[in-house]
């Protein structure tokens, strides 16, 4: 079977996706799905893929945050079922809307969350443990990251780490949550959309796979601020691209 000449760009992708995520425990979604739609993707498409490559990656980082001591229980337990409600009713929206009319919706939220992660980088967080309104954000984060195909980790570690909880068992219980969002997603784009477009899922997923020991190495070498500033302006350049060409300016 002869392979697609894309295949390496969905590779490229996955590798930059994954070193961002690897370095800063946030971002793979966003970060792929920005570039995706810049190759002109389809929104529903896009997240699908994403999803599908990520049920490979979020699991493989839910085992070692697990065997690592670094998930909180109770917080796993109150974002579990909002997450992979929100998740579901994400994916069913998206794969029921039309796609070009979905991109510039989908490129303006990826935007906002290019801010998020630029507003992140500069903020310092006190040290609490935060118990409260635990399901609707673990709902809204699932929704928006199904249907702009990222944004769990910046949207709900974010806000938990805002709030005060413990760095460590933010990134460890959020990132273990993950898995299940993006199983909840991917089974719900399979049952809408098909197994389609296997090239993206196969070159996201090979590159994630090649560029993860190097995101666990960038970890310990990288400053996170100038890391989380410079995605933030990746993903809000590529985001406004996408809009500019939408509207017919570019």
């Amino acid at each position: 079977m002869e392979l697609p000449p894309e295949l390496l760009y969905y590779i490229a992708i996955g590798v930059a996706a994954q070193l961002v995520d690897g370095a800063l425990g946030m971002a793979y979604g966003v970060t792929a799905s920005s570039l995706l739609l810049g190759l002109g993707v389809p929104p529903a498409v896009t997240s699908a893929t994403v999803h599908a490559a990520e049920c490979f990656t979020t699991g493989a980082s839910a085992a070692s945050h697990h065997a690592f001591g670094n998930i909180d229980k109770r917080l796993f337990r109150r974002l579990l079922l909002p997450g992979i409600v929100g998740a579901g009713a994400g994916a069913y929206l998206l794969a029921s809307l039309p796609g070009e009319a979905m991109r510039p919706w989908v490129a303006a939220y990826l935007m906002l969350m290019g801010a998020v992660i630029i507003i992140k980088a500069f903020r310092a967080f006190p040290s609490r443990e935060v118990t409260t309104h635990m399901a609707p954000l673990g709902f809204f984060g699932a929704l928006v990251d199904a249907m702009g195909g990222g944004g769990w980790g910046p949207i709900v570690a974010s806000n938990l780490l805002a709030r005060g909880n413990e760095f460590r068992l933010t990134v460890g219980t959020v990132n273990a949550v993950e898995f299940f969002v993006t199983l909840t997603a991917s089974l719900v784009f399979l049952l809408t959309l098909g197994l389609e477009h296997w090239d993206v899922i196969l070159g996201l997923a090979l590159g994630g796979v090649v560029a993860a020991p190097f995101g666990a190495w960038l970890v310990k070498r990288v400053r996170p601020r100038p890391m989380l500033v410079c995605v933030g302006l990746v993903v809000i350049g590529l985001s406004l691209r996408t809009l500019l060409k939408h509207l017919g300016v570019i």
